[in-house]
């Protein structure tokens, strides 16, 4: 597991995009995406650039339950707004999460992930640990699956809702082992609230009640952070 401090989120975005370069270079074909505000300066940066995505796969962690792909609040939404409108991939996917068949969904999500293995996975980690929405318990050894949130998840993502009622309280997510499949892993965190989180996943047990600390059995791990989300660490 590599650890690069950076000074902020803008640092972080440029850091990240320069080691996307270094993946694409070796032949990286399909990226792992996320969503939330911990990417978000890593997008603005890769929009910038001239990295040309247009014969690349993308595949998304997750996609709220109820929220349609137009719904401002949806990770189709975000995605298009941040990255796919500038710089479009050859195939994008995401789960559905308007399906009227949730085990029918995640099962065709799993095959789509069966057939663009991810090369590159890009993860923030929320404060309990989660990776994806894959909250603390959840198997290590879990695919693509429904969700229910945890209550600090939906406190947590309240702040790009109008109210905390509007927040949903399922989510189609990829599984651990989905995430774990990926050939390499970049993670970005920052702030204090993400130190102990942090701590845990670099140097705690691993356990499936910290779901990041499953990132230590993994070959090729980069956590991108700042110092307030490193403070917790010994070294």
């Amino acid at each position: 597991m590599k650890i690069i401090q950076v000074s902020d989120q803008l640092e972080g975005g440029k850091v990240a995009v320069d080691i996307l370069r270094r993946k694409l270079a070796e032949g990286a074909k399909t990226l792992g995406l996320a969503t939330g505000s911990s990417p978000l300066t890593f997008y603005k940066e890769l929009v910038d650039s001239d990295i040309d995505l247009s014969n690349l796969v993308s595949v998304n962690l997750d996609e709220y339950v109820g929220l349609t792909e137009d719904d401002p609040q949806s990770y189709h939404y975000f995605m298009k707004e941040n990255l796919f409108s500038h710089k479009p991939f050859k195939h994008s996917f995401l789960p559905n999460g308007t399906s009227h068949n949730a085990e029918e969904e995640t099962e065709a999500y799993n095959r789509i992930l069966a057939e663009n293995p991810v090369d590159f996975q890009i993860l923030g980690i929320g404060t309990n640990g989660h990776i994806g929405f894959n909250e603390p318990g959840t198997s290590f050894d879990s695919q693509t699956h429904l969700v229910d949130l945890t209550p600090s998840t939906i406190e947590a993502n309240a702040r790009f809702f109008e109210t905390i009622d509007q927040v949903p309280t399922q989510a189609i997510s990829m599984g651990i082992a989905n995430i774990m499949a990926a050939k390499s892993i970049l993670l970005f965190a920052y702030g204090k609230s993400k130190a102990q989180a942090i701590a845990g996943t670099v140097s705690g047990p691993v356990t499936e009640e910290l779901p990041a600390s499953v990132l230590q059995n993994h070959a090729d791990v980069t956590i991108i952070a700042d110092a307030e989300a490193l403070s917790l660490l010994n070294n």
